[in-house]
């Protein structure tokens, strides 16, 4: 009774009327409105829009995984310190966040097609760019100019979607923008797989045949329609209606409109014609300021779970865990890809039958158990670390010298590791200084002039001989089993979702730009946090962030599906992360009614039954 209670308060305090029913669509005679038919039909045309704009999700994949094969031939050919190789990593990033930050203006002021449209050009020139780049300047430049595309496209792309979609199907397609995320770093795995065989420039392959995909998409948007929430927004409304009639075919779309209409009426009344910065709306604005808290904190604990070290750096993360091979590692890479894209399609299948919240919290859970797996896989690596058995003179008196074992010598930038192996193990093992053009030698020694003779001494540089790195590519799979479902989809479902019409670009725009920041942070800092945490510490480090991630989505996080957009707003009316924590019935499917003249204020009155009315609440 208390939280009935409490209810009817909220909702009185919010001036709308609450019915709650069944999820069968059921026609309500007290209000004259038809609830969205939860198994109802969708148009075939909304799911051509979700594929063409999910083009730029598959852009946004492709773009941030081929630079994981890309870069262990790069590296070689442009003789690559530890320092440009993250600057090559992070420059995309870092780009993506600041036009991240930008796209919520530009959204706004364009409209969501033209943002796309923008994106798309962008990524084919930073394409271009990237595969005729003839030193690494240039090439930072191409990196740093797909970066500002992969922005735009990474908070437009799923507002475009959310707002096109009819709500009993849109969780599944907005999560689509995931899966050809995902999709786009499986085939950049294997593109780069290809690729790895040419003896020279096959990195240029990898990074320039992005040009395809954005070529299709800007092609496809020149024929495609704006949101028709942003046309309503923007004084359209006849376009608004030609447009929701295009996307929803023979279905009635009189309620629709009229929702949306009266939720953008009614912003507009509460805002009294001021004018200022969104940004500052949202934050005065106690229910999307608390969305906004919920949205960007959703995308920083994505990053800081450690997803984009994972896929940046897979081949190097295999390499470290004593994979030899160049080639090898970049196919178990594509193994790890594929995983994170199979498991993205289970996340598209669940998202709309679990629900947003419990597939964020399981997701959450096996992925804190997967890092500690993987930091398992490497402390058994440093335990079990072959010990320096040969102490040649030194020429240059380097601290390489001082090392006992592989681990130390592997954990220091300047040090590689030499040696002899047989059927027994290691053995006449160094730690030698390496060779500062290229860490693919020694600079001097045994190991300074590698051959592919067998009887040569065997050089590894950023990793040591262990027969423990089947657990670590078992823990990357884990990983990327448990994450992609869970957190790899759900920050941008919901961040499509929790914002009113008038702040959804910005709020889009700040929690992505939040997302491209902690991945900068993440990306820039990984192989330093390595080096002085070890490999099995920054693991560790990891699981212990998502924990955090954990506690605060189960009490802050609210469930969000089935409802309209126009309605999910006041889901945070209450106090921030006592959402989480309130019963919600699954079974049920809740619609708002904005306000109608035709009620009293101050009118409160109930009705409680144990069937499809659960109650009602007027003002």
């Amino acid at each position: 009774m208390s939280s009935l209670m409490s209810s009817r308060r909220q909702k009185g305090e919010d001036g709308e009327r609450s019915l709650i029913g069944p999820p069968s669509g059921a026609r309500s005679s007290a209000t004259g409105v038809d609830t969205p038919d939860k198994d109802g039909s969708s148009t075939g045309f909304v799911y051509v829009l979700a594929f063409f704009s999910a083009l730029g999700g598959f852009l946004f994949g492709y773009d941030t995984g081929v630079v994981s094969g890309a870069m262990l031939l790069l590296k070689k050919e442009m003789n690559l310190n530890a320092l440009w190789q993250e600057l090559l990593v992070s420059s995309t990033v870092g780009a993506a966040a600041i036009s991240a930050l930008g796209g919520g203006f530009l959204n706004g002021w364009l409209g969501r097609r033209i943002c796309i449209l923008v994106a798309s050009f962008i990524f084919s020139i930073g394409g271009i760019i990237l595969s005729l780049a003839p030193d690494k300047i240039i090439l930072l430049v191409g990196r740093i100019v797909v970066g500002l595309g992969i922005g735009i496209a990474s908070m437009t792309v799923p507002v475009y979607i959310a707002e096109v979609s009819p709500s009993h199907v849109r969780g599944q397609l907005v999560t689509i923008n995931s899966l050809f995320i995902t999709g786009g770093q499986f085939v950049a795995s294997m593109v780069d797989g290809a690729f790895s065989y040419l003896s020279h420039d096959g990195w240029r392959y990898m990074l320039g045949l992005s040009v395809v995909p954005a070529a299709v998409q800007f092609v496809g948007f020149c024929f495609l329609p704006e949101s028709p929430r942003w046309l309503l927004q923007n004084g359209q409304s006849q376009e608004a209606r030609r447009v929701l009639i295009r996307i929803r075919g023979d279905q009635s779309v009189d309620d629709e409109y009229d929702a949306i209409r009266s939720s953008i009426e009614e912003e507009e009344k509460e805002a009294g014609g001021v004018e200022g910065l969104v940004i500052l709306r949202i934050l005065s604005h106690g229910p999307t300021r608390r969305a906004l808290i919920v949205g960007c904190s959703l995308q920083m604990f994505q990053q800081l779970s450690g997803i984009n070290t994972v896929m940046y750096y897979s081949a190097t993360i295999l390499q470290m865990a004593g994979v030899r091979d160049v080639k090898h590692a970049i196919w178990l890479a594509a193994a790890t890809s594929a995983t994170n894209f199979v498991f993205t399609l289970v996340g598209v299948w669940l998202v709309e039958r679990a629900g947003r919240r419990k597939l964020t919290l399981g997701s959450l859970f096996g992925t804190g158990l997967s890092l500690i797996f993987l930091a398992v896989g490497f402390l058994l690596s440093a335990l079990n670390s072959p010990p320096v058995t040969f102490h040649p003179t030194d020429p240059q008196n380097s601290t390489c010298r001082l090392y006992g074992s592989c681990e130390l010598c592997m954990l220091d930038p300047s040090c590689g590791f030499c040696y002899h192996e047989n059927t027994t193990g290691v053995h006449d093992s160094s730690c030698v200084p390496v060779d500062q053009e290229s860490p693919d030698r020694a600079a001097w020694g045994r190991c300074s002039n590698q051959t592919d003779v067998s009887e040569e001494p065997m050089w590894a540089y950023n990793y040591c001989p262990t027969l423990y790195s089947w657990i670590v590519l078992l823990g990357l799979i884990f990983y990327l089993a448990f994450f992609a479902p869970g957190m790899g989809t759900m920050p941008w479902t919901v961040n499509s979702e929790i914002y009113p019409l008038w702040a959804r670009s910005t709020g889009n725009a700040c929690s992505a730009g939040v997302n491209w920041i902690f991945n900068v942070l993440v990306s820039l800092t990984f192989l330093h946090v390595a080096e002085f945490l070890t490999y099995y510490g920054a693991f560790f480090m990891y699981a212990g962030l998502v924990a955090l991630g954990l506690i605060f989505v189960f009490g802050c996080l609210p469930e969000t599906r089935g409802l309209q957009l126009e309605d999910i707003d006041n889901l945070f009316a209450a106090q921030l992360c006592s959402c989480g924590a309130s019963p919600h019935n699954d079974n049920r499917h809740v619609h708002y009614i904005r306000q109608s003249s035709e009620f009293s204020p101050a009118q409160y009155g109930s009705l409680e039954s144990d069937s499809a009315i659960a109650y009602i609440t007027l003002k």
